[in-house]
């Protein structure tokens, strides 16, 4: 497992940030590099359900490990969900990256944002992670900054 972290400058406040990040309008407009269609449905409680899923419905099963709004929050990806809504968080192939986090911090940083983002990731994933997360915040920024 590796960590990737990524850091953007925007000018905006940090609550701005957070709404693009997790508003329904925006969500899926900086995800779609990640894959078109791309929704989140959350509880928004600490140890509650979130469902990260591309457009067919299928992704993974998370839960929020830590949450402070608007500065941080931590998702800690448990396993994967099927069209049908079948959770698998006991596989071979999900026990090897279960457990694995998601954070996103906002810090004010003169009046601006700064967005840091951390993703563990398996070897395999890194590349499309890389290229979801690079062009993904950059439309976070151009969002927040309109």
């Amino acid at each position: 497992m590796e960590t990737l972290s990524y850091e953007k400058i925007i000018n905006a406040p940090k609550q701005k940030v957070w709404d693009v990040l997790w508003g329904d309008d925006t969500y899926s407009e900086w995800t779609k590099f990640f894959g078109p269609g791309s929704k989140m449905k959350s509880d928004w409680k600490v140890g509650g359900k979130t469902y990260f899923m591309n457009s067919e419905g299928e992704g993974m099963v998370s839960t929020i490990d830590s949450l402070e709004e608007p500065n941080q929050i931590i998702f800690k990806h448990l396993g994967m969900v099927d069209k049908e809504g079948n959770e698998d968080t006991q596989s071979k192939e999900v026990m090897e990256w279960s457990g694995s986090f998601e954070k996103y911090i906002l810090i004010d940083f003169d009046g601006q944002t700064k967005l840091h983002a951390e993703v563990q990731v398996e070897k395999d994933w890194k590349d499309h992670l890389n290229n979801g997360f690079i062009q993904g915040l950059e439309v976070v920024k151009n969002l927040a900054e309109k």
